[in-house]
């Protein structure tokens, strides 16, 4: 049996009939489209969309890309089982995609991207903006997308579509290969009709899979692991993923290894958890890079090992260090030379766990001694840098971090992509929940918190959803705002205004760029940004979209602002401007190196002596062989 349908309408149907399965749970892969239509779009997917709203929720998004942001922060909310597909028009929505499909691909969330495209047929060449490759009839701004997808293809037939869904299905729910999946829809093939059989629009389910350690590289982690006397865990975003929370606190548990997390990985152990030592890299705690610069095993488990991680190959000093990586990815299994153990991260820590448990495998006490004890010393730095001593002044960055702190518990969800922000908060928060801490920081997008947010608090709608951004973040992108007000869905976003892009402008000084460029101020004679600052009024912006704003004058107001808007039931806004308006915040420094390039040759005496500096680092720097 067939049915006539569109291509649209075959390919909204579709959608509606898939599932995921992990662990005997199901749910519907993809949950919702996003969309904003234009010509290359609004006759095809649109009048899908119309014509099965029972079958397909909609959302109507103010920017492509932010679209694509709430559509990945659905994912990651959602263990990466359920997501959220976006339609655009040809033309510039579709190139808006390519900054949302980047960061999904480098953090392993999975979206469907479903642009527009020229004619396939070509009736009229060009048409309304169709970019024209003299060397290429075949070519579109879609191809842009290619190397930032995990999965790309051009319905240019409409029984193409059937072999190409299906791969696309396939690629959202490998656990290896996801990431943004694309699927170009020229605009005639949208609207053409065809005979479908009946047993594509046929339920299906794809099982996400936990395969477990070959056995011979099983034995092998067991026997490095029961060789080192100082190993490390550097857990990553693999962990939440896998949701391996509780696997990794029985392996921590059982072994008294202690646990470092990447910016992905914070929250896979509590903060308060005996063996949870903090971040780790660049912008880590003392006790982790301490533990981490004499560690002699570095087991990393669901970590690509960023360059943040390891202090830019400066971090893992011990000359004995070697690397023992979990992790369901070969690519990433085998980094810095390790020995792979190829294996979903719950399943794998649980086999580990097992074998150690039985040759009664534990750290040496003195070893445990030492990380308790440093990790007492770092929060009494947290309780510093929290401390407030006059309530009526303007807040520190750290201490509006610490009256948020005082106030959340287990079930509020942060979210962070960019700015000074992450370092303190990778620093200094205190994780309650294995999904409390929401960092992007594979792509550190600026201008991903707030759609983001959205997309978050629709997979978690009881829980109360913290957007943090800085005034740089916020200027990029606060047009979902309207989005949220439209929706009813109750954000909360917290602007910190501190006058400029201010964790560039400390980087700037530290390289000997001196800030140039990076505070939001009035040109000067020479040249350079430093006159007053600019009478922006954010507050009042996000006002003007529709959104509730508490300003908070003190750190007093702002518990008093944060109190009333964690308690709404409404899209709200608190707006601070912070005490250290032109320092990144007041946090401890960095705890380790990050290799940002200086010049080498320079006539400016901070950039002569930044580049003395950074020559002393780089010879610090390994390659582990």
């Amino acid at each position: 049996m067939t049915t006539r349908l569109t291509v649209a309408q075959a390919l909204v149907r579709f959608l509606a009939a898939q599932y995921t399965e992990r662990d005997g749970v199901r749910q519907r892969l993809i949950g919702a489209t996003w969309g904003i239509f234009g010509h290359g779009n609004v006759a095809g997917i649109g009048q899908a969309l119309l014509e099965h709203t029972e079958a397909m929720p909609y959302h109507q998004g103010r920017n492509e890309q932010a679209m694509v942001h709430a559509a990945v922060g659905y994912a990651r909310q959602s263990g990466r089982l359920s997501t959220h597909a976006v339609t655009t028009s040809i033309g510039p929505g579709a190139t808006n995609l390519v900054t949302g499909a980047a960061l999904a691909t480098i953090n392993h969330l999975p979206v469907l991207l479903l642009p527009g495209d020229t004619f396939a047929t070509r009736p009229a060449d060009p048409v309304l903006q169709q970019l024209e490759v003299p060397y290429a009839g075949d070519v579109s701004v879609n191809d842009c997308l290619r190397p930032v997808s995990r999965y790309f293809d051009r319905i240019t037939r409409p029984e193409a579509l059937i072999p190409s869904a299906l791969n696309a299905m396939r690629v959202l729910t490998d656990p290896v290969e996801t990431g943004a999946v694309t699927l170009a829809l020229p605009q005639d093939v949208q609207a053409e009709a065809y005979d479908w059989p009946e047993e594509f629009f046929a339920e299906r389910v794809w099982t996400v899979r936990r395969p477990g350690a070959d056995p011979a590289e099983l034995a092998e982690a067991v026997r490095i692991i029961r060789a080192a006397k100082r190993p490390l865990v550097v857990a990553g975003g693999g962990v939440h993923h896998s949701r391996a929370e509780e696997a990794l606190a029985e392996f921590a548990d059982t072994t008294g290894i202690p646990v470092a997390s990447t910016q992905a990985g914070k929250g896979s152990l509590r903060h308060d958890h005996p063996q949870d030592v903090g971040g780790i890299g660049h912008t880590g705690t003392a006790t982790a890079d301490e533990l981490a610069r004499t560690a002699d095993l570095v087991i990393g488990v669901g970590t690509r090992y960023t360059d943040f991680t390891t202090a830019s190959g400066t971090l893992f000093g011990n000359p004995d260090v070697r690397f023992l990586n979990l992790n369901i990815a070969p690519f990433d299994g085998h980094k810095l030379a390790g020995r792979p153990l190829v294996a979903d991260a719950r399943t794998g820590l649980e086999e580990l766990t097992e074998r150690l448990e039985m040759h009664g495998h534990r750290v040496a006490p003195s070893y445990a001694t030492e990380y308790t004890e440093d990790k007492e010393r770092w929060e009494q730095r947290v309780d510093a840098c929290y401390e407030v001593d006059e309530p009526d002044t303007r807040p520190t960055q750290p201490q509006v971090l610490g009256v948020l702190d005082a106030l959340v518990d287990e079930s509020d969800i942060l979210i962070n992509a960019a700015g000074s922000l992450p370092g303190d908060l990778h620093k200094l928060w205190r994780t309650r929940s294995r999904d409390q801490y929401h960092l992007e920081y594979g792509y550190s997008c600026m201008g991903y918190e707030i759609p983001a947010a959205i997309g978050v608090k629709m997979a978690a709608p009881d829980r109360p959803v913290w957007a943090l951004v800085g005034d740089g973040t916020y200027l990029m992108m606060p047009t979902e705002i309207v989005t949220a007000v439209q929706e009813g869905v109750a954000i909360k976003v917290l602007i910190i205004q501190n006058h400029g892009y201010a964790s560039i402008g400390g980087l700037s000084e530290s390289v000997g760029g001196e800030r140039f460029g990076t505070a939001y101020r009035f040109p000067s004679e020479d040249g350079t940004y430093t006159g007053p600052p600019l009478p922006v009024d954010l507050a009042a912006n996000a006002a003007s979209l529709g959104m509730r704003v508490l300003r908070a004058k003190s750190v007093r107001d702002l518990r008093e602002a944060l109190a009333e808007a964690r308690a709404a039931d409404t899209p709200t806004c608190v707006y601070v401007e912070t005490q250290t308006a032109d320092t990144v915040s007041g946090a401890p420094p960095a705890q380790a190196w990050w290799d940002v390039p200086v010049a080498e040759t320079a006539t400016r005496p901070s950039a002569v002596k930044a580049r003395e500096l950074y020559e002393r680092h780089v010879s610090t720097r390994r390659r582990h062989l």
